[in-house]
């Protein structure tokens, strides 16, 4: 990608994001570092097709992003982005398997089916035993392998997380840390991490630093 983001605000404009270029192959993770305001969620919901940027090209997986509209734009997110949030919203009426097969409600697939690929995208992160487990008989750390498998469910080639181990302890983010990093090279997926955690970001590829809308040299 390679775009700008100004937002106006009566007659003035405020740039969200200056020039921001990078590229992130299949199999590999990339950090985001940055303090609030500096452009982060604005990076992410352009990555992820839910705002456009100003001037710039945004491709994910061949595809020219930022020149989707409206249904289209929700489709492409459906089946080739995956979402990982620092809050699991997990549906708590909802077992795990339900919980990871909902992205597949779309597909209009059997219900066997579904859960047959709720079950083995549980079965990626450790939770097999876990599958029929409401999220409030889970853990913190097994809501948010949960969550992980719900992102990867739909076999997308780019996984975006927000703070993805935020909201655990030190020792269960570690273990979030380790899996994200396992299932990046077995399943050939691009992750992009914002997050604040030095672990996070020790563990991806690279790491870039974010500031004022601009991404700092590396």
């Amino acid at each position: 990608m390679r775009c700008s983001k100004v937002y106006r605000r009566g007659r003035h404009e405020v740039p969200a994001l200056r020039d921001v270029s990078f590229r992130l192959a299949a199999g590999s993770a990339l950090a985001i570092m940055g303090p609030s305001g500096s452009g982060k969620t604005t990076l992410l919901n352009i990555l992820a097709g839910l705002d456009t940027p100003t001037r710039g090209e945004v491709y994910v997986d061949a595809q020219r992003l930022d020149q989707l509209r409206n249904d289209a734009a929700t489709t492409f997110r459906r089946r080739h982005i995956g979402f990982v949030f620092q809050f699991f919203n997990l549906l708590p009426t909802l077992t795990a398997a339900e919980n990871v097969g909902l992205p597949l409600l779309a597909k209009h697939l059997p219900r066997r089916e579904i859960l047959a690929r709720a079950h083995a995208a549980l079965a990626l992160v450790g939770l097999t035993d876990r599958a029929e487990h409401r999220p409030d008989e889970l853990s913190g750390g097994e809501q948010q392998r949960v969550a992980i498998a719900r992102a990867l469910v739909m076999r997308p080639r780019l996984v975006l997380a927000d703070e993805p181990t935020g909201n655990l302890d030190s020792g269960t983010g570690a273990q979030i840390i380790a899996l994200l990093r396992t299932l990046v090279a077995e399943q050939g997926v691009a992750l992009l991490a914002v997050t604040h955690s030095e672990a996070v970001a020790g563990a991806c590829d690279r790491v870039r630093e974010i500031r004022d809308g601009r991404l700092l040299p590396s």
